[in-house]
């Protein structure tokens, strides 16, 4: 049912739960800056600290999160002013957006919040770097996620498997989108789950290997989700991701090449990111596995004449990743230290020289069957 707020209906009745909330957010922060300026006093924001000073690793949830240091934005004063500014303009758009319940783009609302002040040679935005940065003080001051502020990215990722979903009243079959798999949209709140037949998630970090798992219909034969993030996973693909293994209970596995960076993918998708750290919880995937490729399985599979050697800016990440908590299980820390010691990595693609559908045949099989995972 519709509400009035401010003379305007709230269609607070069609939003989804998270958009509710930040509705209500945005309204209340309102209400608590014309409180302070009727009160004649320099109205403030209070906006976490996003600093890796105030980023902590929860070991018992498994995720990266912020901590408890909290900073005022003042109006009044020279070096907040600007950014205050900003943080209140895109406030103001995104409550349009949730009043009138539709969506827009990061790129549309850079556009729509930016002009020139009157009298002056000041914008209130000069690049959209800008605008993004005061969508995540928004999102960190309210305690949501812009995806529940009606805001979308591109769109990266695909999916295919014996799913159904339905998505803004469309029905789609994430098993007959041909060869192409289903896009993951930038906002997945609205998908509602309507069938899956699938023991688990298989995501893939690249596209071709999606390709070659998709054309040998791995998917059908061992009856999982699979998925690709294109390398490192967007937003909407980690949400996805969560909610398969959150909501409908499914295993999730993950498939990456064998060096820092695609350990890195992992594990952002998993605990969450420095960056991210404020939304860890909503785009987290805590029970995922790394199931791939692993330096062991370079020996254990006969790889090692299409290993690629390390070059030193790998060496170093595999130093800085040895000494993050998230990375100091047992398991793990032989994974790198053996990676240092070797000094040679290797593409998913490598499996490929012993046979193309070696990945689909034998290698994935062997792995699941053994449930042979890194935590």
């Amino acid at each position: 049912m519709a509400k009035k707020e401010e003379g305007k209906a709230v269609r607070t009745g069609e939003l989804p739960e998270g958009s509710v909330r930040a509705l209500k957010g945005i309204v209340s922060s309102g209400e608590k800056l014309l409180k302070e300026i009727d009160k004649n006093e320099n109205p403030f924001i209070n906006i976490p600290v996003r600093g890796l000073s105030n980023v902590i690793y929860e070991k018992g949830n498994q995720r990266l999160v912020l901590g408890e240091k909290v900073a005022k934005r003042y109006m009044f004063h020279t070096a907040h002013s600007r950014k205050f500014m900003q943080t209140l303009m895109v406030a103001a758009f995104c409550k349009q957006l949730l009043e009138e319940n539709v969506h827009t783009h990061l790129r549309d609302l850079y556009y729509a919040i930016k002009h020139t002040l009157p009298n002056t040679k000041e914008n209130t935005v000069e690049e959209q770097v800008e605008s993004d940065a005061a969508i995540v003080d928004l999102e960190v001051a309210l305690d949501v996620i812009r995806e529940n502020l009606h805001l979308a990215a591109n769109p990266k990722g695909r999916v295919v498997g014996n799913v159904i979903v339905k998505d803004t009243g469309d029905t789609i079959d994430w098993s007959k989108l041909g060869s192409g798999g289903w896009a993951i949209p930038s906002i997945v709140e609205q998908l509602e789950f309507k069938d899956i037949e699938a023991e688990y998630v298989l995501v893939a970090e690249k596209d071709a290997v999606f390709m070659r798992l998709h054309e040998d219909r791995f998917w059908q034969k061992s009856k999982c989700v699979l998925l690709t993030t294109g390398g490192q996973a967007a937003r909407g693909t980690r949400r996805l991701i969560q909610r398969l293994s959150e909501e409908q209970k499914l295993p999730v596995y993950a498939l990456t090449d064998s060096d820092p960076y695609g350990w890195y993918i992992y594990s952002t998708m998993k605990y969450g990111s420095m960056a991210l750290a404020h939304v860890s919880d909503r785009l987290g995937c805590p029970k995922m596995k790394f199931l791939g490729l692993s330096m062991s399985d370079i020996e254990r599979y006969d790889l090692r004449r299409v290993t690629i050697k390390a070059k030193d800016v790998d060496l170093k990440r595999g130093q800085e990743m040895k000494a993050y908590e998230w990375f100091k299980s047992k398991e793990w820390q032989g994974e790198i230290n053996k990676f240092l010691e070797k000094q040679y990595k290797a593409e998913i693609q490598a499996l490929s020289s012993k046979d193309l559908r070696f990945i689909s045949n034998e290698y994935l099989p062997d792995k699941i069957k053994n449930q042979d995972f890194l935590p």
